[in-house]
Order: structure tokens, then sequence, then C-alpha cells
């Protein structure tokens, strides 16, 4: 039997293996694999994910026991510390020695931690394995101990450096990002796109350092601060270094392999080194005479080394290597494709940038305007797979390319066509290099029936999960295509939709979230259908959430948002904007007595920030007194209705659009339903209350009010749609009760009315068909519906107030009064706004 040893049990050696063991010509060899960390291989990716529930569990790619059910004997704790490519053997370092036949060097990169004095004193951290985050989580606790407002600063703004600042964030300290570059993620974004992201992330509390070179590591043998030169210091508590990784290749070295001038053990397009039976792969292999930082070339890489070795010697590596990726750091979509950003003589770019939202968008085309060859998004990446896929097969672009990013023009319209339009060859999933053909044919062939079939047989979906939407898509058109029911199925213990669950809910009458799952679901349930059936008890019998044994959106619990320090906003509502000198007072008075920051939103409300738990019940019953009520700014509710001033001051309005505003919002306040809901009344034309930006809003002309549906702002902002003109204001209730029910009825969980209308057949012309000329005869009935949930409405705060039981939620600590000593609130109005803002 011959022996295949791995050196290296990362990401990319696991990958190896997994392919190894699922390949049909596997059986007469045995496989022999080192780890240098005392755990079997763990997502490194997701590796920050670590700081919210310390579970290294949670990150494993597959338990110790996988290994010995594939008949894969692991190593973990051992490290190699030689190679004798003569006689094919390694040796450990507790000098063991092993033969082989092949040996895959997989061992990786290592943080490159640059020649600064003092870098080795302590407080100083690499960023990489399980074992150092421990490390960073308890020298973080020893640091709030002694000092809650300390500091960490990070060495490097890339792809890692941004995810330790992540981290920072989660260990309760203030991040500072020290960049040597004068601009973040320097090999990904340009320019611009990098002053976005870096303005988006200061919004969120990072100290971002720019051009800066640090010449030595202050403290005695504690780290203090760092010295920049010319008198330009931080100080610091602790250090992250994650300024770039370095191969791995020691072992390269030692057996005389042929390496890279920089470093890397040199491989040709099968994975081979200059010793044919050695393999190199993943970061610690030069190929192209290039290090790939990404797991998608490390696993595809895997994926040929184990073809070579088993005998499929057609699979090799491609010439040109994808470098796209789309990530998330801090919580922001950030991804580049092709070649993100090229002179003007190599092709023309389009632009879209919107600072006020944190948004970046370019495409690169050539210069007849029929190619995509890159681009970079910042901010919203929702368009990232099929952009990648339009420019990996040179599909053509649209008359008009900048519909792209910025939005087809005209209602009904999409400058994308669909992924079912995409060639067989498209590679859907990057990391594990999985097509088009092969996701669709594995339904057509029969080996698939599903969703879960099909990421189970092509592990599409299993890495970064970026091409997940994709995939959906892929499958429920396949089985579309093949006659077969497609549902959009809540989760594995409900299987209906969330229509179908409404209907039944509602018939059977049933009220609680454990009589559903005894009645129609199975198993526990999960936290993904506890939301959703949350959602639908509300929106049948107007329950608030008080009175909910599962809550729908985590902020429900204490009837407010939860902010970045811990504190909650308190929101009261504010209807049409109207409000009197009184009340005025009284949100002045309440500010001032709990040292509340104010702030005035574009939704025409006042909001209060900086709230403790504790005292949310007593803000609440003064507010209460003088006449407020809550406006649901945490729920997935109703949230406001916006209005001009209308005809009664302005000399350009057609009609009173304050009144009307206001009354819109009395009779839907308190409304829940799939997603949070907008309005807006406009009084004439100018459209100064924005309505069309709005899930409804009407606009006054001539004979009327024009009633518009559908809009969303956000990240992909949508202009409503025209359902019907020139209505008084007894029309409009009436079609927005039977719109706002219909909505709230057929809609998937968490889906904005604009995505809703998208995927509604037939569009807006089916809609109007629905809501105007009733043509499925359930008008009436949407109405009743609309006029019984509004006659149940009940002031959330008002119960929590006049409820002992309720009122007892509202504590830090369950068996004590204490208050959480670590909330640290800092006045908005303290703080200096970026530079970008002042120039």
């Amino acid at each position: 039997m011959k022996t295949v040893i791995v050196v290296g049990n990362g990401m990319v050696g696991h990958k190896f293996c997994e392919k190894f063991r699922a390949h049909p010509g596997n059986i007469p060899y045995r496989l022999l694999v080192f780890g240098e960390e005392p755990r079997p291989a763990y997502d490194r990716v997701h590796l920050s994910e670590y700081f919210e529930n310390q579970d290294a569990k949670a990150l494993e790619l597959a338990p110790a026991s996988w290994y010995k059910e594939n008949a894969i004997e692991l190593i973990t704790n051992h490290r190699i510390t030689d190679v004798k490519n003569e006689t094919k053997e390694i040796h450990t370092i507790s000098g063991e020695s092993y033969s082989y036949d092949y040996l895959v060097l997989a061992t990786g990169s290592a943080p490159f931690v640059p020649p600064i004095k003092g870098v080795e004193k302590e407080g100083v951290f690499v960023y990489r394995t399980i074992e150092d985050l421990e490390g960073m989580l308890s020298y973080a606790a020893q640091i709030k101990a002694i000092k809650p407002d300390g500091k960490a600063a990070i060495l490097g703004g890339g792809l890692l450096g941004l995810e330790a600042g992540k981290a920072v964030l989660d260990m309760g300290l203030e991040p500072h990002v020290v960049e040597y570059a004068p601009k973040l993620m320097p090999r990904q974004l340009d320019t611009r796109s990098s002053n976005v992201l870096q303005l988006k992330l200061e919004s969120m509390g990072m100290k971002i350092h720019l051009g800066k070179a640090t010449n030595q590591i202050l403290g005695d043998k504690v780290i203090e601060g760092m010295d920049f030169g010319e008198d330009d210091q931080l100080d610091v508590d602790m250090l992250i270094v994650s300024a770039g990784i370095r191969p791995r290749d020691e072992l390269g070295k030692t057996c005389g392999l042929e390496m890279g001038t920089r470093g890397g053990i040199l491989v040709n397009n099968r994975m081979q080194t200059s010793a044919p039976d050695i393999y190199a792969i993943g970061e610690v292999a030069l190929y192209n005479q290039m290090i790939y930082g990404l797991v998608a070339p490390g696993y595809e890489m895997a994926n040929v080394a184990v073809n070579q070795i088993l005998g499929n010697a057609e699979v090799i590596m491609p010439e040109e290597i994808d470098m796209s990726t789309k990530l998330k750091l801090m919580g922001v979509d950030v991804a580049s494709f092709g070649t993100p950003y090229m002179p003007a003589d190599k092709g023309l770019s389009i632009i879209f940038e919107n600072k006020t939202k944190f948004l970046y968008k370019r495409i690169n085309v050539s210069h007849d305007g029929k190619t995509l060859l890159g681009g970079i998004l910042v901010g919203d990446a929702e368009d990232y797979n099929i952009l990648h896929q339009m420019y990996r097969n040179n599909i053509s672009l649209p008359e008009n390319a900048e519909e792209l990013i910025v939005g087809a023009r005209g209602e009904g319209n999409s400058a994308f066509g669909s992924a079912i339009d995409l060639p067989d060859t498209a590679q859907i999933c990057s990391c594990e290099s999985v097509s088009k053909g092969a996701i669709c044919n594995s339904l057509v062939d029969g080996k698939c029936h599903s969703l879960k079939d099909v990421i189970g047989f092509t592990k599409s979906t299993t890495g970064c999960g970026g091409c997940k939407p994709m995939v959906v898509e892929l499958v429920n058109g396949t089985l579309k295509s093949m006659g077969k029911e497609v549902k959009d199925i809540i989760c594995e213990h409900f299987e209906y939709t969330r229509q179908e669950l409404y209907g039944i809910i509602k018939v059977k009458q049933i009220k609680s979230y454990d009589e559903a799952l005894d009645k129609l679901g199975k198993s526990d349930g999960c936290e993904v259908c506890k939301p959703a059936l949350a959602s639908i008890f509300a929106t049948i019998y107007n329950d608030t959430a008080n009175k909910e044994e599962v809550i729908q959106d985590s902020n429900d619990r204490f009837l407010a948002n939860i902010q970045r320090n811990g504190t909650y906003s308190v929101v009261p509502r504010i209807p049409g904007g109207e409000i009197t000198p009184e009340k005025l007072i009284v949100i002045g008075e309440v500010a001032k007595a709990y040292k509340l920051y104010t702030k005035i939103t574009g939704g025409q409300r006042i909001d209060l920030f900086g709230a403790e738990l504790n005292d949310l019940p007593a803000i609440w019953k003064k507010l209460i007194d003088a006449g407020f009520e809550s406006g649901h700014a945490y729920g997935k509710a109703l949230r406001t209705v916006k209005s001009c001033v209308g005809s009664t001051w302005c000399r350009y309005g057609m009609d009173e659009s304050v009144s009307f505003a206001i009354a819109l919002e009395e009779r839907y306040k308190g409304l829940r339903s799939p997603h949070k809901l907008k309005g807006g009344v406009s009084g004439c034309i100018r459209e100064c209350a924005e309505a069309r930006g709005k899930d409804f809003g009407v606009i006054a002309v001539e004979g009327g009010w024009n009633l518009y549906v559908c809009g969303n702002g956000g990240a992909t902002p949508k202009h409503a749609q025209l359902l019907a003109e020139k209505i008084d204001n007894k029309t409009v209730l009436k079609y927005l009760d039977r719109f706002l029910m219909y909505y709230i009825r057929t809609s998937a969980p968490l889906m904005r009315t604009a995505t809703w209308l998208d995927k509604l057949d037939g569009g807006m012309e089916q809609l109007k068909k629905i809501v105007v000329e009733d043509s499925l005869n359930i008008a009436e009935e949407l109405e009743t519906d609309m006029q019984a949930l509004v006659d149940r409405y009940e002031c959330e705060w008002k119960q929590a107030v006049e409820n002992e039981e309720i009122k007892k939620r509202f504590k830090h600590f369950v068996n004590v009064e204490d208050r959480d000593d670590n909330l640290v609130f800092v006045p908005m109005r303290e703080q200096k706004m970026p530079e970008p803002w002042t120039t």
C-alpha cells in the first residue's frame, strides 16, 4: 500500500484530504496527516467569529471522528522538522520518522512581523490561530480591569488587519488601525473606494492612521505606545501585528527544493515541486511567481494535486488565477473582481459614489463598451456574483452599462439577466470550483432533488458562502423547468412557505409558537422559524412584543434598538412630524435628565440615544404622560409617514399633506409586517416628502392623490411605482389597506416591499389587478383584516410601564439592581468629524 503524507492540516490541507478520499482511485493508499496545531482543521477565513462565542468547535471544518471514518491518520500537535527526499522520509521534532511515496506540503504561511525595535514586548500579538485569539482575549481582559477605556492598535490596514480591527471592537477596546500605505486595503481598492471604506469604518468607531511608518514600540517590558518619529506617537495598551504573510517554506529549504527569490516553494501547473514526488499547495506554493493568499486558489491546488497523485494527469492549474473576492469586513461588504482599477489606455471606468451612505461602485469596461474587465464594490456587493460571472464568461454588456451599478431605468426593468442564462461552464462556486452545469445537471440527472441535496453533492456554498444566492436561483430555476414545484419553505422545521403558514395559522386559530410546532412542524425549531412565526402571530392578532412568547426581532425584547456601546435609543412617535411646544419641552427635559444625545431624523422624529436599560421604563413613563407613544423604531413595523408642510403653509401645496400623513400614521401605527415599513405624503409634485422613496407614498396632483407603492431606500434604493392616480383620501386608505395586508400575507420573511414586488408574478400590473380591480375577490377580506388590526392597537411602552412583570425585564443583571459599569457614553457633539467632511 502506497503512503501519502500531508504536512499541514489547515484549510487547504483538509481540502486535499476531503478530495482525496472522495476520489474513486484512493482505495490502495494510506493517508497520513500532520498538523502543528493541537486541534483538527478549522475555518481560518471566519476566525474573527471566535470573538463572538469563543467556541472553537463552531469553526471546525470536520471533527476528529471524520478523519477516522475516512481512514485518515491525523496526528496533531506535531511539527515536522526535516524532509529527506532521497530516502523519502520525514522527521518530527520528537525524533520519529515516517516514509512516504508522495509528500504534500500544505504548511501555509506565517504572519510577517516587521523588524521593529521593541516588537517582542508583552502585549504584542499576531492574528493567525485560535491560540493567538485566546491570548488576546486574556490580555484584553487584564487591560479592561485596569483601564476601561483601553486602546489597541492593529499594524496593517489590509484584509487581515481590518478583521483584527473587528476583533478589537469585540473585545471592548478602542481600535486604531495603523497602515504604512496612504490608503486602506491598498492591494484591492482604488483611492476613492478606500476613502469610502475609511469613512464607514470611522463612523463605526475605528480610528484610522494612514502613511505611518512605525519606528519602535514604546514601553519597558510591556507595550505602552508606538513611535512614528518626529514626535508623532500613539498611546496604546495592546498591538496586533497584521502586516502580511510569509510562506512556511522551511521544509522546502531543508531538502533542497527549488525556491522563489523572495520565498515560496516553486511548483509547476501540476503542483509538483522540483522533486516530482513532492507537491506543494496553498500559501506555501509559488505558482506563476506568485503566492496566492485566498482560499479558492488553494482549494483548486488541492484538487490538482489529488488528481495528479491518483493518475488523472489532465487536471492542471489554469495559467491565470482569478483573484476576485467578496468579503464582509466589520459588517461592510467589500468586493473586487477582474482588474479592479486600470489606466485609461487599457479601459474606461464607470463610477457611482455616495459618501452619505458609504457606497462606492466601479466597473471597468473595454473602450468599445462591450466587455466587463473588472470592478470594485464597497458598502453594497449584492450584485457581485452576477458581475463576476459576466466578467469570467465574457458576457456582452447592456447598452447602458452604467445600469449595472446604478440600477435600470424605467419601471420593472433589470440590467441583469438570470443566472439560468449563464453558460454551463460558468464557475458559480469559486471555493469548490463548481460550475453552473454541475449544479443544474445534478438535478436533471436525478442525483439531487433539492437545494440541500445539491449542496451536499457538489459542496457549493460550503466555502465562503458568497455564491449561495446564485445557487438557490439555479436550483429553483432548474426544478421549475423540470415541472417540479419549488417551495420557499421557512426552514427544515416547517415544510411551508410564510404565505402558507399565515393562512393555516389564521384558519386553525393557532396562537402560540409551541402549538404551531406541535401541529405543523417538527423538532425544536430554530432561530429562523421562531422570529418568522412571531411575525405571523403579531400580524394576525396584533399582539405586541410584550405578549409574544417568541420575539420577532432581537430588539423587540426591550422595545428599543441597542446601540454600539450597549445603551438603547428611545424614539417616540411624532405622526407627520407635527409636534407641540409642550411636547418638545418634555423631550428636552427627558434628554437632559438622563443625559441622552438627541437627533432629528430624516423621518421627522427626535431620537434620544444613550439610555441605559434600567432607565427605559422611567423614560417611557415621562413621555407617555406627555402624550407620546412608541415609535416602533426597533420593530418590523410601520416606522414613520413623512410629510411636507402642505397647502396650509406652502404656496405650492395642492393639498393638506400634514393632516393626511398624520391620519395614515395613526391608522397603521404598530402594524407588524415581514419587514419595516415607511410612508410619505407630498403636497405637490415637488415631492419634498420624498414619497416615491417609501414603501407607500401619496403625492397631491390636480384631481386628488397619486398613490405609489414598493419603493425602498437603503443600500439599493428603488422608486415606488404608481398604483393608482387622482384618487380621494378615502380611496387611498382603501387601496393601502388592501396593499399592505396582501404584502403581509404573501411576503417571505424579512423581505422589503420592493423585493416582494420584483418577485411577484406579473409585477405591478398584477398588483393593480388585485388591489384596484379586486381580481382575486379578496378586497373586502383584506380591508376587514386591516380594520381588525387597527382596532386592536396597544402601545407597547405603556404596557411595559404598567406591568410589573414586564418591568422586571429591564435590568442589566437578574439578581441585583446594579448598573453596567462597562458602558461608556461619549456625546457625539464632542467627537470630531472625519477629515474628508471638513475639506
